[in-house]
Order: C-alpha cells, then structure tokens, then sequence
C-alpha cells in the first residue's frame, strides 16, 4: 500500500471515527462563516433592496463599487480587516485581531457585497414587474421592501447559500486576521494548508473530504431551492 493510499485511509478514519481534533476545526469553521452570512445578510438584503428602490445622486457609483467588490481578493479583504484591528488601526483598542471575531469580520468583508449586488439585481427585476400594482395599492417604497424580499426568498435563499460557500471556503483572509492559532482561530482552510505544509497528510485530507462535503451539501441546496422556486412558478 502506498503512503498516499495510506494517508487516505487514515483521512476516511478521521471522519468517521468523529476525531475531536478534527471536529473542533469544522465546528469553529461552521460558527465563524455562519456568524458572518447571518450578519452580512442583515447587512445586505435591506442595502440591495434600497439600491434597487431608490435612485439618488452616487447611486450608480455604490452599484459598480458593490459589483467590483464581488471580486475582492480575500487577502486584500484581510489586509483591510487587519489594518483597522491591528494595534496602530482605529479600532485596535477592542483587541479583535486573531480572535474568531477579527475572521467573521473579514468574511462578513467578502460577503456583503455578493449578497447585496444579487440582492438588488433580484429586487429590481421584482419592483419593474409589481411597481403598478403596489403603487395602486398606496403602498410605499419603503413599506414594499419587506414584500419584495419575501416573494423573491428561494432567489435569496441561493444568493445567501452562495455566500455562505465563499465563506467557507476561504483561506487568505481569515489567516492574515486569524493567526491559524491552534483551538482558537483554526478553521478548516488554514489548517489544510498548514498540515499538509507539516507533512500530516492524514488531517489534511481528512479536513479537505469534510470540506468538500461541505461545498456539495451547499451546492445541492442552491439546486433544490432553484428547483422550488422554477416549479412554483411554472
């Protein structure tokens, strides 16, 4: 048997075998991109929503900004996030960075403006198709939002899973803010990098299948949701 079948044996074991050391890391990776997607779609689902509503001076500027930004590099996100916690930065004094808080804060950075562009791209396709109906009703713009976003849900729900899977998946930002310090800032990224770095195949690996898991449950959700919502108007 070779070391790499090995190594995967063992990965298989892991998982399986529900190994502490392992679990702690996806357990700490599931809060943190949790914490930031439930955040960042607070955050974003009324911003899109506005964007959508509302035409004002600079509004076409946020657009493009939020679009660009759909694009950010996570460790140009870190740098930012590291820069405002970090000791000489103006939020230093809370003493955020390399704790869980400082990496939510980065992923709630990548987030945000994926779920607030396609937010707004889903809310103004809405408001072009009821705005007649809803102004005859007396309805304002403000009061409409809640309706919009509600009849739009299953498209939200798969913004949301999207955002949720850039989360998880991402490495460069919450290593710059996180430290990768073992039992406290490790999540499933970091410590793939890391442990294959060290030569611990087995974890990595076993790390990389709960992950990739992980990606599949999420992408079979989106498809599910999609499913829904194409037979419910269909």
């Amino acid at each position: 048997m070779s070391a790499t079948d090995n190594a995967f044996q063992t990965a298989l074991t892991l998982v399986l075998g529900v190994d502490p050391a392992l679990m702690g890391i996806v357990a700490l990776s599931l809060q943190v991109s949790l914490t930031a997607v439930l955040i960042a779609s607070l955050l974003a689902l009324p911003l899109g929503a506005a964007l959508a509503l509302w035409a004002f001076p600079g509004r076409g500027m946020i657009v493009v900004l939020l679009n660009a930004l759909m694009g950010l590099p996570p460790v140009v996100a870190g740098l930012m996030v590291y820069l405002l916690l970090s000791r000489a930065g103006p939020l230093g004094q809370w003493g955020l960075l390399f704790t869980p808080s400082a990496m939510v804060v980065a992923q709630v950075v990548l987030v945000l403006p994926i779920i607030a562009a396609l937010t707004r791209q889903q809310i103004e396709e809405l408001w072009g198709e009821y705005r007649e109906q809803l102004s005859s009703f007396g309805i304002a713009r403000w009061r409409a939002i809640p309706t919009l976003l509600r009849d739009a849900r299953f498209g939200l729900i798969t913004v949301i899973l999207a955002g949720f899977g850039r989360a998880s998946a991402e490495v460069g930002a919450v290593l710059i803010v996180g430290g990768n310090i073992d039992g406290i800032t490790r999540v499933m990224t970091t410590a793939i990098a890391l442990e294959t770095n060290k030569g611990n195949l087995p974890l990595a690996l076993g790390l990389g299948i709960v992950l990739l898991l992980l990606v599949a449950v999420v992408n079979g959700a989106a498809y599910v949701v999609g499913e829904t919502a194409r037979r419910r108007l269909g």
